[in-house]
């Protein structure tokens, strides 16, 4: 059995096509999937698919890239993930690649979500790109660690990633991982502890080859197992084991949900 850690099943490209979706993860013994959120305006949609699907569960949090809105707060977030669906805070973090200039908003907005996380005590779901030295200084500041979470769509080095386990997180691997020129980071997913690794599609983005520049999916997270499971010299099940294993223990949450037909 596989989960996809991480997909955006509300998106309108996946949404409007969702009975296929799960029958194709079914199909391929995508057994779950967390659909995550990232701004609090779509936030009910991303719930209703939580609460109509029982093999899918919701996050509740802001990504770092969405400018101009009002802030979320840690009060408003931990009152949000009250709902027994909602099983992290995320996505959350820090993204110097897209925007640029003044981004203490960025870094106070990351610090309301660890908050949260620490008051309602559920994991975190971290995003950084182009940020890795301020993204692992503010989760060690705000004591991330007591709740722990994962490095989602990991792309950084071994070095971020040592940091990052040290303080009680999971590393995620995307469809990125399939890509030829991810050199280093299937270096990465080489070292990293299997009780560490979770997998995700990131869908609709990142597909991986064999469909790479299509719509990602679910159920294509095999395909990011499969290419561990070859630069580790292991089967696949051994990964699909171990990451599925690793989503349940560190949401806490039932492996026994059914698909609903």
């Amino acid at each position: 059995m596989f989960v996809d850690s991480h997909c955006h099943l509300d998106f309108p490209e996946l949404a409007s096509n969702l009975d296929e979706l799960l029958h194709k993860m079914q199909e391929n013994n995508v057994t779950h999937a967390l659909c995550v959120s990232v701004n609090l305006d779509d936030f009910p949609r991303v719930l209703a698919l939580a609460q109509t699907h029982p093999n899918l569960f919701a996050s509740v949090g802001v990504h770092p890239d969405y400018e101009n809105l009002a802030e979320p707060q840690a009060a408003q977030l931990t009152k949000l993930a009250e709902h027994p669906r909602v099983i992290a805070i995320g996505e959350t973090g820090l993204d110097y690649f897209r925007l640029k200039g003044d981004l203490e908003w960025q870094r106070e907005r990351f610090r309301q979500h660890i908050r949260a996380a620490l008051q309602c005590s559920k994991p975190l779901i971290i995003h950084t790109r182009s940020a890795a030295a301020d993204t692992l200084r503010i989760m060690a500041e705000e004591g991330a660690a007591k709740v722990g979470g994962v490095m989602h769509c990991f792309t950084e080095s071994w070095e971020v990633a040592q940091q990052a386990i040290a303080m009680n997180f999971y590393i995620s691997f995307s469809g990125i991982i399939t890509f030829k020129n991810a050199i280093e980071l299937k270096e990465v997913a080489k070292r990293i502890p299997l009780d560490r690794m979770l997998i995700e599609t990131d869908s609709p983005y990142l597909a991986p080859v064999p469909y790479r520049g299509k719509l990602n999916q679910p159920a294509f997270v095999r395909y990011v197992a499969e290419e561990i499971a070859k630069l580790r010299n292991v089967h696949i099940d051994e990964i699909a084991t171990a990451t599925s294993n690793n989503f349940f223990n560190l949401f806490k949450v039932s492996r026994n949900a059914l698909f609903i037909s």
